[in-house]
């Protein structure tokens, strides 16, 4: 690979055999490297395949704003927690998480510790990225000085839920959490049960709801018009259906987003499968 583009002396711009460009980050990679320059392939620690139309000059340029030794920790550590291997189709994961452990960092050499307000949500609602983002900080704290405090892992957490979706907007992420919680919270005290959150029905649950925010925020909902698995589901479950409205009342209150009725439809089926799971009514 060639150099299209010098950066710093760790993040240039190439482009790969098939003709795509690339970001590479690399300990000096960029050192008195000029455009036409071959690219030393065994000083590249990873290579960034901007996807979705992403301009690969924006997206080197913030990968190059960030502090270098911060970059490597980030990009290495994401390497070694499995998260992402060498080449990555999403660099707007590292730097966003490049950016939070810069500021993480700067917190903790003035001895500011910050509390996380979502911390029990995000352990219930994200285990799974819960548990890779812890891998990912004890990853990082390998390669950063001071070390950074469990709490972290919250907000790494959060920016691996956030990856999924297509804004990159953390903002959207918190949101999504305040509205899983109050749904769960509608559907507890409409049933009158204690809803297990690591119980199978309730995972389901809040995987189909984070994938209905993909789909809200992609505007691409499940069918326009009622179909007739959807209507089967209303007629099946009707304390469910009315369970359902409530939540995409919520919905659109929060997201301004109104649900189809095939959507509402399978927001009940998922309702009638988690209250019947904990010993409730959801079929009646």
């Amino acid at each position: 690979m060639k150099v299209l583009r010098v950066l710093n002396n760790n993040v240039v711009l190439s482009r790969d055999g098939e003709g795509q460009e690339v970001i590479l980050t690399g300990r000096g990679l960029g050192f008195r490297a000029r455009p036409g320059d071959e690219v030393d392939a065994e000083a590249i620690v990873r290579v960034f395949v901007p996807v979705d139309g992403r301009d690969p000059d924006h997206l080197a340029e913030a990968l190059s704003m960030i502090d270098e030794e911060v970059l490597r920790a980030v990009v290495i550590a994401l390497g070694t927690a499995g998260i992402e291997g060498r080449e990555s189709t999403r660099p707007t994961l590292a730097i966003a998480v490049a950016d939070h452990v810069a500021g993480a960092l700067d917190r903790a050499r003035r001895g500011q510790v910050v509390e996380y307000p979502l911390r029990a949500e995000v352990q219930t609602l994200y285990g799974r990225e819960y548990e890779r983002a812890r891998g990912l900080l004890a990853a990082i704290n390998e390669h950063v000085d001071p070390a950074l405090g469990p709490e972290e892992a919250t907000a790494l957490a959060l920016h691996l839920v956030n990856a999924g979706f297509a804004s990159g907007d953390l903002a959207f992420t918190y949101t999504m959490t305040g509205v899983i919680q109050q749904m769960l919270a509608v559907v507890s005290e409409r049933f009158g049960l204690d809803l297990d959150s690591r119980s199978m029905s309730a995972a389901r649950f809040i995987t189909h709801v984070r994938y209905l925010f993909v789909r809200i925020q992609s505007r691409r909902q499940l069918g326009g018009q009622e179909s007739t698995i959807g209507l089967s589901i209303r007629e099946n479950y009707p304390e469910a259906t009315r369970t359902a409205e409530q939540l995409a009342t919520i919905v659109q209150l929060r997201l301004g987003e109104a649900l189809s009725a095939d959507e509402v439809s399978y927001l009940a089926l998922h309702v009638a499968r988690m209250t019947l799971d904990a010993g409730g009514h959801g079929a009646g």
